[in-house]
């Protein structure tokens, strides 16, 4: 029986004496911003990136990047709303604000009928995007808001955009170790007609936005047949400081704590499991 697997494994690091519990989710890199136009002439938008690209006209990719790498030993507030996505505790996801959205100054004024949406047309399926914000930011003094956009959990893949500067955040898990992923997605800016809800026909532009993705130090799950219908999940790190979790969906909010029996042998810590499930995908969760 074929068993298909996803190793989200953590490294033991040693907790610095500073470490810091987090209020706000870090940006991950400087700002890149495409700058947007509107044109009311024609009724239509443009997008300049030039601002991805460095001197020498080579591209600038927003890195996806792991709590556990950008900032060893610290943690999330758990009353945060993206503590179950980003901290090493829970999901751990490499995470990156990097690319952002902004209004030129340039741009002719937005008529009071018109408003402008973002549209994902195409994006890698480990990719998630999120409409963040933090506490210190919030006008309205609000809660801290992570709510799932373009496409994400289901959600439309178009959302509204008020044409301030916006950071939103976006997620993947860390690449495997030993190994860099590239993502994508096609990102289109349009205009819209609110007084009739219609999109302006031909009104908008789009572009390709690339990320990386590295691994988080930490080493990998393997899994191997023991007999018949039955498998192990092992690794070669102590097992004290971590949970081994269990889904049958890579996408699932349901991951379960493994109870069988931790084994050793060889310096790896294994389980074993029996074949009643068809498809299974196993990562590590680091205990809080």
């Amino acid at each position: 029986m074929k068993h298909l697997f996803n190793c989200i494994i953590l490294a033991v690091f040693s907790l610095p004496v500073q470490a810091a519990v987090l209020e706000l989710v870090p940006r991950q890199g400087g700002m890149l911003m495409p700058e947007v136009y509107y044109h009311a002439d024609t009724d239509s938008v443009t997008v300049d990136l030039s601002a991805l690209y460095d001197l020498f006209g080579n591209p600038i990719i927003a890195q996806l990047t792991p709590l556990l790498v950008s900032n060893p030993g610290d943690t999330f507030d758990p009353a945060s709303p993206w503590f179950d996505y980003l901290d090493p505790s829970r999901q751990g996801l490499s995470f990156t604000r990097r690319y952002g959205y902004d209004m030129d100054p340039m741009t002719d004024y937005l008529p009071a009928n018109r408003a402008l949406w973002i549209r994902n047309l195409g994006s890698s399926p480990e990719l998630s995007f999120y409409d963040y914000m933090d506490a210190q930011y919030n006008p309205d003094n609000a809660a801290p808001t992570w709510n799932p956009i373009l496409g994400t959990a289901g959600t439309s893949n178009a959302v509204y955009w008020n044409g301030g500067m916006w950071h939103m955040p976006v997620t993947a898990p860390p690449a495997p170790p030993g190994t860099t992923n590239y993502y994508s997605a096609t990102i289109e800016i349009y205009v819209v007609n609110t007084d009739t809800g219609e999109e302006v026909t031909n009104s908008g532009t789009s572009f390709v936005l690339t990320w990386s993705d590295v691994p988080d130090g930490r080493p990998a799950l393997a899994i191997a047949p023991t007999a018949t219908n039955q498998f192990s999940v092992s690794c070669p790190t102590p097992t004290i400081h971590w949970d081994l979790l269990a889904a049958t969906n890579l996408t699932s909010t349901n991951w379960i704590v493994c109870t069988n029996a931790v084994q050793t042998q060889d310096a790896n810590s294994f389980i074993t499991f029996s074949n009643a499930t068809a498809q299974q995908f196993f990562r590590l969760r680091r205990n809080p």
